[in-house]
Order: structure tokens, then C-alpha cells, then sequence
């Protein structure tokens, strides 16, 4: 294994750890806003019950989220040097107003949010609440800004080699920016949303009969019922998006080898990359045609096209096919959950246990999508500007080894650590069944 595979497994280690808990706080800050204003509205305590439990999650999210983009953000100088060199000009601006405008507001008014509910005027700990929720949007806008631009630039030119912005307004809204945007938000409120039910449901399973467990899991259910359908339309527009802007990447999603009309949909298959085939497929006919073009005999980009300029293929197909078998899933669970509660008022047993099995399904997602986006990228780190090989610092394979097999080390064992801790913060909440104020939700539980 050489310096520029090992460098990209140990930056693909590390962004994989990080990725997990900017996921949940995005979407999370909002959630939380939304759980304050029904309190202020109704003065339930419930409402403020599950605020109480779900800004506990939020910051120990949010600070595992900080340390792992603090080493990520190291390794442009250790691992990727060439990265700044060549574009530093705009990525370099994008990170800082990552800094300005986001993180400097979730960090000032996340304390607030913790320890500030009996301290400060109420509209003073709702205005934290809208703060910290806002903060964590922006910083998802402003680091997707800059990997959108990664993916299809615009707004530069290039002078001795180095890259010169020349329209802020282009690259900021560069032509893949809105639909990354907007899959990744509500990725973020999917994960957020099997979270809150997989972890409520887990308590109400045990006992847990809190009001607060009750309106977690109601939450959890509903934003699952809206966003899991919403973003099979949302996917769908990307991967148009896609097919315009990255026919490469596409080809590899799909498995297909010739460029041709009508091609049919492969559910399974082995890519076998030596042979341009495909090994053991089992395939929907015209299905990628109609998917892609919305024609039966619309064109798609074959692999053969891009031979020795698109990405590896393996990796592409499968975490492809496991975020979409994954969304697909979430649809059926959020709409089956939200019909019993429609028209039965509760959630049979085994639905319950079904969120618990998916507590952690918006990760599996997150991380299969962005192994598509980001390998489904290569050669390039900046498509038709920075080759990922060219940007590879002169760091030898036995350092980058050894650091890469500690981050792998140090992040088992604190991805352990934070969900053992969820649990037992879940399994401390745990009141008796009969205390007055409980609500019961699923009968047969």
C-alpha cells in the first residue's frame, strides 16, 4: 500500500468519525427549537422533558463534532498540502466563514441552551435555541458550499496554475451546491428522526412511560413519515443533477459499462473491472433509463467512456445500493408507524422494536452517500483542477500507517463510549409507569 491510498483510507477514517455528529446537530438544534416553542405555547412539561434529554444529546455531539473536524482539518496540511496550494484561494475563505458565521454561534449559546433554563428569561434561552439551531445550518451551507464547489466548479480561474476566484456568487451557488444542500439537510432530520424514535422506543420498551419519551417518539415518527418520501424526490433531482454534471460518477451508481439507451436496472451484481462487466446480475429492464432520463429509452453513460478517468466502481455500486435499500426501508418504517398512530393511536410492539433495530439507520445512509459522492469523485479532488494524487504530500507510507491505525483505535473506542453514553442517559430518564402525567402511547407494549 503506498502514501496516496493510505493518506486517502486515514482522511476517509477520519471524515467517516466526524460526519456522525454534524448529521445529528444539524437537524437536532431545530428539533430542539421546535420542542421549546410547544412548551412556551402549552406549558406541557412534556415538551420540556424531552428538550431536557435531547439538548444532552446535542452536546455531546456537537463536541465529539468539534475534535474530529479539528484533526480532519490538520490533515489538509499533513496529508493533503497541495490541496491549499492549488485552491487555497477559495477553500481557504469558505472554511473561515464556516468559523464566523456558525461555529462561534453554536459554541457561545449551546451553554445557554444546557444550564440556562432556570438562569435567563425564557425568550433569552428560546433565542439561544434559535442561535445555536441557525448556527449549525450555516455551518452545513458553508462546508457543503465548499464540497459542491470540489465537485463542479465554477467562478475561478486558473493563473500559473493556482486558482484565482473571480465570482464569489458562482462559486458559492456552483451548480451542484442546492441539491447537496438540500439531500444533506434532510438526511440530517432522517437521522434526527430514527434516532429520537429508535431511542424513545427503546425506553418506552422498557418501562419508560415518561411524557417526554412520548412525545419524542410521536416527533420522531412523524418528521420520519414526512422527510424519508420527501427525499426520494430530492435524491432524484440530485442524481439528474449528477448525470449532467458527473456522467462518470453515475455510470459507476449504476454499474453500466457501454453507453447506450435503454438500461436496465441493476438491483445486484459483482463489477468485475478487469473483465468491463458485470458478474452474477439481476437486473430490472429499461429501469436505469427511465430512473435517470425519465424515458425507457433515454441514453446513460457507460464506464468504457471515462476508461481510465472514473472512479473505482465497487465501492460506488454497493454504498449506493445500501443508501438507497436503507432510505427505502426508512419510507416504509415512517409510514407504517405514522398510519398506526393515525388510526389506532399507539404502535404495535413489533414496530417498536423495528425503530430500535433502526436507531442508528440515518449513519448507514449518511455514510453510504457520501462514499458515493466522494469516491465516486476520483481520480479528482477538484473535478477537471486537482487530481487527488497531485495534491498528496510527501509524508512516507510507515508514518501515515501508524497514525492511521491510532485514529482508527481512538475512534472504535469513542464511538463506543458516546453510544453507551446515549443509552445511559436513556436508561437514567427511566421513570416508573404509574407516576401521575404519563400518557400511554403503544397498548400492546
Amino acid at each position: 500500500m503506498d502514501a496516496l491510498l493510505l493518506a486517502r483510507i486515514q482522511f476517509a477514517a477520519n471524515i467517516s468519525f466526524h460526519i456522525l455528529f454534524p448529521t445529528i446537530t444539524i437537524a437536532l438544534g431545530w428539533v430542539l427549537l421546535f420542542l421549546k416553542l410547544r412548551f412556551n405555547a402549552t406549558r406541557d412539561e412534556a415538551w420540556m422533558d424531552a428538550y431536557r434529554f435531547w439538548v444532552k444529546v446535542f452536546a455531546l455531539s456537537f463536541a465529539l463534532g468539534v475534535v474530529s473536524g479539528i484533526t480532519m482539518s490538520f490533515q489538509f496540511g499533513t496529508n493533503w498540502p497541495g490541496f491549499m496550494e492549488k485552491v487555497g484561494n477559495v477553500a481557504g475563505p469558505l472554511l473561515a466563514y464556516e468559523i464566523l458565521t456558525a461555529f462561534f454561534l453554536e459554541a457561545t449559546f449551546l451553554g445557554i441552551m444546557l444550564f440556562g433554563f432556570r438562569r435567563v428569561p425564557g425568550w433569552v434561552h428560546t433565542g439561544a435555541t434559535v442561535l445555536v439551531a441557525f448556527g449549525t445550518t450555516m455551518s452545513a451551507f458553508w462546508i457543503l458550499v465548499l464540497n459542491s464547489w470540489m465537485h463542479t466548479p465554477a467562478g475561478f480561474e486558473l493563473r500559473d496554475g493556482i486558482v484565482h476566484a473571480t465570482d464569489w456568487w458562482a462559486i458559492v451557488f456552483s451548480p451542484s451546491m442546492p441539491y447537496r444542500l438540500a439531500h444533506m439537510l434532510i438526511a440530517s432530520g432522517l437521522t434526527v428522526a430514527f434516532l429520537m424514535a429508535g431511542l424513545s422506543a427503546w425506553r418506552w420498551l422498557r418501562g419508560d412511560r415518561a411524557p417526554g419519551v412520548r412525545v419524542a417518539l410521536r416527533t420522531g415518527v412523524v418528521m420520519a413519515a414526512v422527510l424519508a418520501p420527501t427525499q426520494l424526490v430530492v435524491g432524484d433531482l440530485h442524481g439528474l443533477n449528477t448525470l449532467e454534471h458527473q456522467p462518470a460518477k453515475v455510470a459507476a451508481m449504476e454499474g453500466n459499462w457501454e453507453t447506450r439507451p435503454g438500461v436496465p436496472l441493476v438491483l445486484f451484481a459483482i463489477p468485475d473491472e478487469e473483465r468491463r462487466e458485470n458478474r452474477f446480475e439481476i437486473a430490472i429492464p429499461y429501469g436505469a433509463s427511465l430512473v435517470l432520463t425519465h424515458s425507457l429509452d433515454g441514453v446513460v453513460p457507460g464506464l468504457n467512456e471515462f476508461e481510465g478517468k472514473h472512479p473505482p466502481v465497487a465501492p460506488v455500486f454497493y454504498a449506493f445500493r445500501i443508501m438507497v435499500g436503507t432510505g427505502m426501508l426508512m419510507i416504509a418504517m415512517g409510514l407504517a408507524a405514522a398510519w398506526f398512530l393515525w388510526r389506532r393511536g399507539e404502535l404495535p410492539k413489533l414496530l417498536l422494536r423495528g425503530f430500535v433495530v433502526m436507531t442508528f439507520a440515518g449513519w448507514v445512509a449518511t455514510l453510504a452517500g457520501w462514499y458515493v459522492t466522494e469516491i465516486g469523485r476520483q481520480p479528482w479532488l477538484v473535478t477537471g483542477v486537482l487530481t487527488t494524487a497531485d495534491a498528496v504530500g510527501p509524508v512516507g507510507p510507515t508514518a501515515v500507517l501508524s497514525t492511521l491505525v491510532m485514529y482508527l483505535a481512538l475512534y472504535a473506542a469513542l464511538l463506543v463510549a458516546y453510544v453507551a453514553t446515549l443509552y445511559r442517559l436513556a436508561a437514567k430518564g427511566r421513570v416508573v409507569e404509574h407516576l401521575p402525567g404519563n400518557v400511554p402511547l403503544p397498548a400492546g407494549a
